[in-house]
């Protein structure tokens, strides 16, 4: 039983059935061809093994590395060190891990040897294109992503030659999965167009959640489940454009909060960001950015609309922005965005 990240809610248990032995052969695939598992690989884990990526990747790693390294905390530097030490050949991470190792100083950075790495996968949430962008000139092509849920296992991979042609894709259905998209009336959309996002990975035996009987019902459609995301397909590849609890009605329009944290988290001397709606009288919904800060930085929030109305559309420009010096952050490094969300609600008597 793996449990979810507990993002949007309280973490549920995620009860899996027992493989049949098709499923296991599968499965043990799949995780090779995502992660890149051979025999004699030296592996890295930067997450906590209760999470579904994690745990699976070290599982199965515990099987082919020649050496095995798991990490208690996840430190920027500590990385660095472990992969040159270790000589890592492969690894799983989420995107705040890589924006937070290029954000070192760039002495810190080249005191380490990276070469050893060959295949680095990462899951979790969208990653912004400059960062993997920047990641992949330092490491070379060798980052792979992929894009799934606890419930459903992993649907896609974006190979880094798909993803350098294809930029923002998380890439092709694994072998088997079925995925199809369904807008707010209940009613598939065309490829290309934003909806609802409905997946089943053969390589997965079905679960339960544990005292969750109810919330089976409400996340699956014709047998397919939903982890609450929005994306789209084009030429065959997956595209997201945000969870569905995030999404943003300000004056009838539809937003997406994680294009503009993507934007905010290269803004120099932001160390972290979450963007959220909060209520607002004339159009019901507004933008609000919670931001901390790196050591040392010196930001107002006049210098932070300045910089995303330079890369956003001025709407897509938070009208409220707080710092904080530390954003409530899950054990996988995810924010915690309902509880920076939820105290500007409490008092409207609404959620939306």
């Amino acid at each position: 039983m793996i449990y979810t990240s507990g993002t949007t809610g309280h973490p549920k248990g995620v009860k899996r059935d027992p493989a049949t032995p098709e499923q296991a052969k599968a499965y043990v695939e799949l995780i090779e061809r995502v992660y890149g598992l051979t025999l004699g690989v030296r592996s890295l884990v930067t997450g906590p093994l209760y999470h579904a990526s994690p745990n699976a990747y070290g599982r199965q790693a515990l099987m082919a590395s020649e050496v095995l390294v798991l990490q208690s905390k996840f430190d920027p530097e500590e990385t660095l060190a472990a992969i040159e030490k270790y000589r890592i050949t492969n690894a799983v991470m989420v995107p705040t891990m890589f924006i937070r190792i290029l954000k070192l100083p760039k002495e810190v950075r080249e005191r380490y040897d990276v070469s050893s790495l060959k295949w680095v996968t990462h899951t979790g949430a969208p990653c912004p294109r400059e960062v993997k962008q920047e990641l992949m000139e330092w490491w070379g092509p060798i980052i792979y992503e992929t894009y799934g849920g606890t419930e459903v296992g992993t649907a896609t991979l974006a190979t880094p030659e798909d993803w350098l042609n294809h930029p923002g894709t998380v890439g092709v259905p694994t072998p088997g999965t079925l995925i199809a998209f369904y807008g707010e009336d209940g009613k598939s959309v065309e490829d290309g167009s934003p909806g609802e996002i409905y997946m089943r990975v053969p390589a997965y035996a079905d679960f339960t959640y544990l005292n969750h009987e109810e919330k089976r019902k409400s996340v699956e459609r014709n047998g397919l489940i939903s982890v609450g995301d929005v994306g789209y397909l084009k030429d065959g590849r997956l595209y997201l454009c945000d969870r569905r609890s995030d999404m943003v009605i300000s004056g009838g329009t539809n937003i997406y909060p994680a294009e503009i944290e993507m934007v905010l988290t290269q803004c120099p001397g932001v160390h972290d960001c979450a963007v959220f709606g909060i209520p607002d009288e004339d159009f019901g919904e507004s933008l609000a950015a919670a931001v901390e800060l790196m050591p040392g930085a010196e930001l107002s929030a006049a210098d932070i609309k300045k910089y995303l109305e330079l890369h956003l559309a001025k709407y897509k420009v938070p009208k409220r922005i707080d710092f904080h010096t530390s954003l409530p952050r899950e054990d996988s490094g995810k924010i915690f965005k309902r509880r920076l969300r939820d105290p500007f609600w409490q008092a409207v008597g609404r959620r939306i």
